[in-house]
Parts: structure tokens; sequence; C-alpha cells
């Protein structure tokens, strides 16, 4: 579960700086974007249609009534006239700002939005015009009638308080007379006085009915147009955190996009799923400037090195009770790094005290006499054509010390390529080469052959039917994962035994890499140097055996 989990977010860590970089530039942009605008400021003013809300009965018949007298002074508002009326009681040309009228859910509740740079303009402009919706409903309407109208409902509002005052009165009287005469005519006097007060509340309620009081069709402002002190727009928070949270996104995206469309292998995990194969180490990138490929040579404390050192472990893991070795290193294509994996592997395990032949069986494209300096002039193909298989030991030792060539490295030995034969796949499968393997076995701990890549030639499929064990070297970032696959699947073919694969030029920084890394007590720390055969002596090769890993 973890390694599924680090692979899925690998694209996030291999690609975090283009993330970054995306993000803050979305985030900077729309910053430096939000300081260009100009602010702007919003006023509102809520009128109410109608006084069905002040009725403590009020009908369904009101309400639907008001509700479309509101659509309707909705609409009234977006005219021309109203906003050129306006404009001109406000000395302005035109109203250029943004004006939104509309009905609040369908209630009689009218909302005048304007929005303007300058604050004290949008409070003037939203007053306006609801002032000239006010204008053109009966409530801005005053004729004389309606003047006289409202003067009558003034004068039956005092005789109906006066009226209200003289029968508190009286009743209070009623309360302290004495004799049965004068309470009856104090209970006559009330009597009448409420029928005078009921008399004048209803003609207060008939007038007033049939005024702008009692009317349906009146607008008046509750919440008038306020000075507007913060500006709406721009939200200079929200939109930087919006554009840089839009630029994390499509940057994440981007970077799954790019890992989905590189076909490449760049995991040990990928190679791992690809082949069914363990990934045995993974090796890093060699960017030294030494012109040796010999890494385990040239920098032995190096993590390169000891990445070699825990492949030479899994190898000898995997061979434990087994002598003799036979070990085939190719690859899918060419430039996998095989010749390199190979060299530097066969000198880790003569490092370690084994007794090893690296043998070029690359008859295309040979490449082991120059990572090693040697001659090319005799090799495997000069010692296939003069071996005929019966020699005795003397004829044998002559043909090898001829043609096998020590190395710097004490207990390597290497057999170059030697003159390139018409017929390399001809060869490699011939009963000569079965024969020669045989006779070197003996002498040698592993063999290592360093083979053509597996998908080029046939070459690879042949000797993985002779090999006792095989290693598929894969490049990071080049070697395309059909490919991998489908060289695995060519030597099962041929029933090659499989030992593993190896990722070579991994990035270190990417992580994958340093997970096949762990402390070596005798080549990664402390005082004691790193030394080669020649100066460690037979305490240091026993030393080697005892606490071989």
């Amino acid at each position: 579960m973890e390694i599924e989990l680090r692979e899925y977010l690998a694209p996030l860590r291999k690609w975090w700086w283009l993330i970054v970089l995306t993000t803050l530039v979305a985030g900077v942009s729309s910053y430096l974007a939000t300081r260009q605008q100009v602010a702007e400021y919003r006023s509102t003013t809520t009128l109410m249609i109608g006084t069905a809300i002040e009725d403590p009965n009020p009908t369904s018949q009101q309400f639907s009534t008001i509700r479309q007298l509101a659509a309707t002074y909705v609409d009234i508002a977006g005219r021309a006239s109203v906003r050129n009326a306006a404009a001109e009681a406000l000395g302005l040309p035109y109203l250029s700002q943004a004006i939104l009228v509309r009905q609040l859910n369908d209630t009689n509740f009218i909302d005048v939005i304007v929005t303007d740079t300058d604050p004290r303009r949008a409070q003037a402009v939203a007053e306006e015009l609801a002032r000239q919706l006010i204008l053109r409903s009966p409530t801005g309407r005053e004729d004389e009638d309606q003047v006289f109208a409202n003067e009558l409902l003034q004068d039956y509002a005092a005789q109906i308080t006066e009226t209200k005052n003289q029968i508190a009165a009286k009743q209070e009287e009623l309360g302290q007379a004495i004799g049965a005469q004068e309470i009856a005519k104090i209970q006559a006097e009330i009597s009448q006085m409420e029928v005078t007060l009921r008399t004048l509340s209803a003609d207060y309620a008939n007038l007033r009915s049939s005024t702008q009081q009692g009317a349906t069709n009146t607008i008046q402002v509750i919440e008038p147009a306020s000075l507007p002190r913060n500006p709406v727009k721009p939200n200079n928070m929200i939109t930087i955190l919006t554009a840089a949270g839009i630029g994390l996104v499509l940057s994440a995206s981007a970077a799954y996009v790019l890992e989905y469309l590189d076909d490449t292998v760049r995991t040990p995990e990928t190679l791992t799923r690809l082949t069914q194969l363990p990934t045995l180490a993974g090796i890093a990138a060699i960017k030294s400037l030494d012109e040796s490929k010999l890494v385990t040579i040239s920098q032995p404390r190096s993590p390169t090195s000891e990445a070699f050192r825990v492949l030479r472990t899994a190898i000898q893991f995997s061979s434990v009770g087994e002598k003799n070795q036979v070990l085939l290193v190719t690859s899918a294509t060419p430039g996998d790094g095989k010749s390199m994996i190979s060299s530097n592997l066969a000198v880790v395990l003569a490092q370690a005290g084994h007794r090893v032949l690296l043998v070029d069986t690359d008859l295309r494209r040979p490449a082991l006499h120059a990572v090693f300096g040697l001659p090319n002039k005799r090799g495997l193909t000069s010692m296939l054509l003069e071996y005929q298989g019966d020699e005795d030991d003397a004829t044998m030792s002559g043909l090898v010390d001829n043609t096998i060539q020590d190395t710097q490295v004490d207990g390597l030995q290497v057999l170059a390529c030697g003159p390139l034969p018409p017929n390399p796949s001809e060869l490699l499968g011939s009963n000569k080469m079965r024969q020669l393997l045989n006779v070197l076995t003996s002498s040698y701990d592993f063999i290592i052959l360093d083979s053509s890549p597996a998908l080029s030639v046939t070459d690879a499929a042949v000797l993985g039917a002779q090999a006792s064990g095989t290693l598929l070297v894969a490049r990071a970032g080049k070697t395309q994962k059909e490919l991998v696959r489908q060289a695995a699947e060519r030597l099962r073919k041929v029933n090659a035994r499989f030992i593993g694969c190896v990722l070579n030029s991994l990035e270190v920084k990417s992580g994958a890499y340093g997970m096949y890394l762990y402390e070596d007590p005798y080549y990664a720390y402390g005082d004691e140097p790193v030394s080669t055969h020649e100066s460690e002596g037979v305490a240091g090769r026993l030393r080697r055996r005892l606490f071989v890993r």
C-alpha cells in the first residue's frame, strides 16, 4: 500500500517545482491585476409596495395584487425615461453606473442596487431612482381633493380621540355615582358617546380607504440608501487565492498528464510491475568527469558504488548453495547501460573475494575492452575459432592465457569480444560456446556475460538458455515500458532463469534511488580507506568472505 501511494504521488514529487512556480505566478499575476482595478462601491435602497403588512388581517388577494404591482414597478425602473429623469435630477448627462432593480423572492419588497466607483454618487443615484418610482405611483401625486381628504382624516382622528377621552371620564364618574337616577343618567350618556365613536370610526375607515393611507398601490422607503464604506470589487484576497488555487490544480493535473504521456520506466516500482521481477538495485546516473565508467573503482565511497554492492548482495543471496554461476546481463534496447552495470558488478564481486570473468558477448557493438582500456585484437571470437573441445589442460591453459586479460582489480579478468564475426547468433548458440562455458566455469566463481539487447537481436535469448541467471537492465527516463515488458517475455520464452532487474540512471533527488541503499560498515563510514585487493592482503579478503553481505 505504501509503495502504491508513493508511486501515485511520484508525479507531484517530480514536478513540485512546476507546481510551486505555477501557483506563485498565478497568485502574483492576480495580485498585480487586482491592484490595477478601480474599487467599486455598492449602495442599496429597499422599497415596500402597499400597506398590507400593517393590516392585522390581510387577505391573499391583497398579497397577490401587491406582488404583481412590485413586478410592474421593477419593469418601470428599467425604462429609459425613469433613468433619464434620475440623471437630469442629479445633474448627470446619463447614468453610467451598474444598476440592478429586483423584486425580493416574489414579495412586495423591491431593491434598488447601484454600483459605482464613487460611493457618494452610488448613494445619490440609488435614492433618486427610488424617488422617481415613488413619483410615478399614486403616492407621489397629491391633488386638492387628496389634500382635503387628508385634512378630514386628521379631524376625524382628533374627534375619535376626544370621544374616547370623554367616555373614559364618564366611566370614572359612573364609579363615583350613588343614586340610581344619577347612575342611569351617566350610563345613557356613555351609550350615546359610544354610538358617536362608532360612527366616527366608520367614517374614518371609509375615508381612509379612499386615500393613500389605506391604498394598496403605494410605495414607501423602508431602508434608505446608505453611504458604502468598503468596496465590493475587487475582493483582492479571494481573487488571489482563487487564482493561486486554479494554478495549483492545473499544474498538478499537468504533472500527471506529463507522466501519462511519458511512456518510459522511471521508478523501480514501475519496472517491477512491468516485468513481474524484483528490482534488485537502483543505480544513480553517473555524472563524473572521470572518463572511466568504473565508478566502483574511481569513487568507491559514493552512494552509486554502494548501490552496486547492494546488487552484489542480492545476487549472492540468489545463488546461495550454488557455485560457478554464469550471469547474463542484458537490456531491452541499446543505450540502457548494461555494459556499465556488468562491469561494475564484476568489480564489486571481485572485491568481495570472488574469481570473476567478465565476457563481452555483444559481438555486434562490443564495449568492455574500452571500459577497461584493453586491446580487442583477441577475444571470445578468437577463442571459439581456435577451441576444438578436446584440448588437454596445457593447451587449454595456453589458449586462456593468450586470450583472457587481467585487470587492475585483483580477481577480475576480462574476455573481450575479439574480431567481429559475420554470424554472431549462430556462434553464441553453438556447441563450442556451451563447451567453452562449461570449461571456464571450473576456474571462476562468477562468469558475467555482457550481451546484446534482447529486442534488437536474438543473442540474448540464445545466451539466456545457457546462463544460470539473467539480469535485465533498464534506463530510467529512456527505456519504454512496453519494450521492457516485451524483453522480459522474450527471455521467458527461452526459459531464462531471471534473478531480477536493475534500474539505471536514477535521479538521486527522486527518492527512488535512496531506498536501495543501506549502511556498509566497511565502505560507507569511518576512517578506514576503501582499497582494492592489492592493499587488503589475505586478512582483508578473509574478512570480506566472512562478512559478505
